[in-house]
């Protein structure tokens, strides 16, 4: 048996820590597989925002939770916006501020076969998103992110992140990181737990 993938432990970090009833934000929609996992974890007293850049990422997400309320799920309102995910403290509710559970980012491009790979997530704005995460978490809440040095321009946006994860003190929050070390494009994922009291 091998060691989870990144996006599986992504997923396990959130769902220890994430409650029937939460707030959660999926910071970078992509095909909706995210948004759908917090919907899903949230139940249908919570709720869920997404953000994306790109509108063919919102309609990915949009059909895969109708799919899923079709075959007779019930899921909290899920909120799509198509605005930077650096854009987000000031997008949100106020009444969210401070009480989110979980963030999720999935950084690097639209995993979708017609997405332009040239559309990537950039540093600053990546940075600027995760340190408003930061602020929008309840205490105990998480963020993880699933970072990809392998793609051009990935490199430096995974270093970037990792060095400010690195950063944040420990009287805001614990990081950690999940990463094969045999091999420096594999994909990994950091998180952040906000410090509780």
């Amino acid at each position: 048996m091998g060691f989870m993938s990144v996006l599986s432990f992504a997923h396990k970090l959130i769902m220890e820590r994430l409650a029937p009833g939460d707030r959660a934000i999926d910071a970078t929609v992509g095909t909706g597989a995210d948004t759908l996992f917090l919907a899903r974890t949230v139940g249908p007293r919570g709720g869920v925002y997404g953000f994306d850049i790109q509108s063919a990422a919102l309609t990915l997400a949009e059909e895969r939770l109708q799919t899923a309320v079709n075959s007779g799920e019930v899921l909290p309102p899920v909120s799509l916006l198509l605005e930077s995910h650096a854009a987000m403290a000031e997008a949100i509710p106020s009444d969210w501020h401070g009480t989110v559970g979980a963030v999720m980012f999935n950084l690097g491009y639209l995993p979708s076969p017609s997405a332009d790979k040239a559309i990537i997530t950039m540093t600053d704005s990546s940075i600027a998103a995760l340190e408003a995460a930061l602020r929008l978490l309840r205490p105990g809440g998480i963020i993880t992110a699933v970072l990809y040095p392998g793609h051009e321009g990935g490199d430096q946006e995974s270093a970037a992140i990792l060095a400010w994860a690195s950063e944040v003190s420990t009287q805001v929050a614990q990081s950690i990181v999940y990463r094969q070390l045999q091999r420096s494009t594999s994909p990994y994922v950091i998180a952040l737990e906000k410090k509780k009291g």
